[in-house]
């Protein structure tokens, strides 16, 4: 019986001292059906597309800025001056915006919103290269 309440006991405080200690910080994730309806209703955002500057230019969500995910490194894109600032990041598919995220993230980004692909993208496309940026 004895043993039963000190398990019981050990289960309760390892469920309450779950997230004790650091935290590290992640980002969201919403889906682009969530994302068409959010760009709709919010102005002060960043849309950031991570793909090629040629994939950007073949077709882009409009009011999209272009920073290719490789060229995300250990210093802040100076596009990027407003870590608070919400950030929509797209790619194709979802592995480069999942990658660049969590680069976002531990750079210091507080409100970074990982969206998927362009591919599942039903609104408005527009081509040429608008707003393409290669930080180095």
């Amino acid at each position: 019986m004895k043993m039963r309440l000190l398990a019981a006991a050990a289960a309760i405080l390892g469920i309450l001292c779950t997230g004790c200690g650091a935290e590290t910080a992640d980002y969201r994730q919403m889906t682009m059906e969530e994302a068409a309806v959010w760009l709709e209703e919010e102005q002060d955002l960043v849309l950031l597309d991570v793909r090629t500057p040629e994939e950007y230019a073949e077709g882009h969500l409009p009011g999209a800025i272009n920073l290719p995910n490789e060229t995300i490194g250990d210093e802040p894109p100076s596009v990027l001056p407003d870590f608070d600032q919400q950030i929509l990041v797209y790619c194709r598919s979802g592995n480069r915006s999942k990658q660049a995220a969590q680069k976002l993230v531990q750079l210091g980004y507080t409100d970074v919103v990982e969206i998927g692909g362009i591919l599942d993208w039903d609104g408005e496309v527009v081509t040429g290269e608008g707003d393409n940026i290669t930080e180095e």
